[in-house]
């Protein structure tokens, strides 16, 4: 029984990360739906968030209202930046190069994160270095790899691949103008550039996220603050962006759709899962999963958007995946030391006081023995 609780203890982050994978994909394909169908990726992010704060708020408020710390200035910064960088800048940034490229392509260049994020927790100093060691070559040969794949999918595109099942797909399915989906190289490398930058800004939520919850320990109050605090921003960058109020009308549509399954899914969820994750694994664990929603986005934007995959994104993206398999290599016997050297201080603390113990005996030997003889000494005439 302990042995089965034990696996699935030690499973739980792996089906966590891997479930959240699976809604970022969804997401993927949702949200491109809507863009195409007109709405602005600016007021996107404002429902989304707005849908996020809504149904994360009210946990936060019942199962943590005794444990939650006190907001101090400092964390009211990393608050703030961390609502920038994820729901204003990422998002932002994500949207506009998922407009541009396709659901299959942003998604795999977005596989970038866990190489961004280790240089980032290197800088950090979350993560160190020794390049003695096989498992730090690898995880700085996968980063080197990693980035060399996404060079490769962004300047190189390649002739169109053939896909068996999207042959007999209808091209117009999902109301795709012919120049979105196929796109100017122009259009395509704008896009790319996009997305980067989104990925950026997301390696650095996860570092400042990490950072933040050993400060402020209530991961369902942070996501529910994170979410509101990137609301409230991203409403006042619609505004400065978006001048005419018809682009705020939404109604019962993909655009709600849209708007509520990236909120409740991939915002609240997703922070809060992600949060406990961090806390076990580290930031770095928790973002090497992206490779798999590649591959499930893929199969599904083959299927419902009839969208072309590139020769140079294939290539790029194999590159990716082996480079990003090689820093979470890297990153397994990490963990795998760390746990004998957590255990090797209780022997040794042991092992000390064992010492002790037996000096201790050794010295109260001693005193029994001087005693015995001061005893004879006066005894003798």
């Amino acid at each position: 029984m302990d042995r089965r609780s034990n696996l699935f203890r030690s499973c739980k982050p792996y089906l966590a990360m891997i479930s959240l994978q699976f809604g970022y994909a969804g997401m993927n394909i949702i949200s491109k739906v809507s863009l195409n169908h007109g709405m602005s990726h600016y007021v996107l992010v404002v429902y989304r968030h707005a849908f996020a704060t809504l149904s994360i708020a009210p946990f936060a408020l019942i199962f943590e209202r005794n444990v939650r710390p006190k907001i101090t200035f400092p964390i009211f910064l990393q608050i703030f930046v961390l609502g920038l960088l994820g729901p204003v800048i990422d998002q932002n940034f994500y949207y506009v190069g998922l407009r541009l490229t396709s659901p299959t392509f942003s998604c795999a260049l977005s596989n970038m994160l866990p190489a961004m994020t280790f240089v980032l927790a290197v800088i950090c100093r979350m993560e160190k270095l020794h390049m003695r060691k096989v498992r730090c070559q690898a995880k700085v040969a996968g980063t080197l790899v990693t980035v060399a794949g996404a060079m490769l999918m962004t300047l190189y595109k390649g002739p169109i691949m053939e896909m068996g099942w999207a042959k007999h797909a209808d091209p117009h399915q999902g109301n795709v103008p012919a120049a979105a989906a196929d796109g100017t190289d122009k259009d395509w490398l704008k896009g790319c550039v996009f997305v980067i930058i989104a990925t950026l800004a997301w390696a650095s939520l996860f570092i400042l996220q990490a950072a933040t919850m050993k400060k402020y320990d209530a991961p369902l109050s942070l996501t529910s603050l994170i979410c509101f605090m990137g609301t409230l921003q991203a409403i006042a960058v619609t505004l400065i962006m978006e001048h005419k109020p018809s682009v705020w009308r939404i109604g019962f549509d993909m655009n709600l759709l849209a708007a509520a399954y990236a909120g409740i899914v991939t915002s609240s969820i997703a922070y809060y899962v992600q949060s406990l994750v961090m806390q076990d694994r580290g930031p770095v664990f928790a973002s090497a999963f992206s490779p798999l929603m590649m591959i499930i986005v893929a199969i599904m934007g083959s299927f419902i958007l009839a969208e072309n995959i590139y020769l140079g994104g294939v290539v790029g993206a194999v590159l990716i995946v082996v480079g990003l398999y090689s820093v979470l290599w890297g990153k397994h016997k990490d963990n795998k030391e760390k746990k004998p050297e957590a255990m090797d201080i209780p022997l040794a603390v042991k092992g000390t006081m064992k010492l002790d113990e037996d000096e201790l005996e050794t010295s109260k030997a001693n005193n029994s023995v001087a005693e015995n003889s001061v005893k004879t000494d006066k005894e003798e005439p």
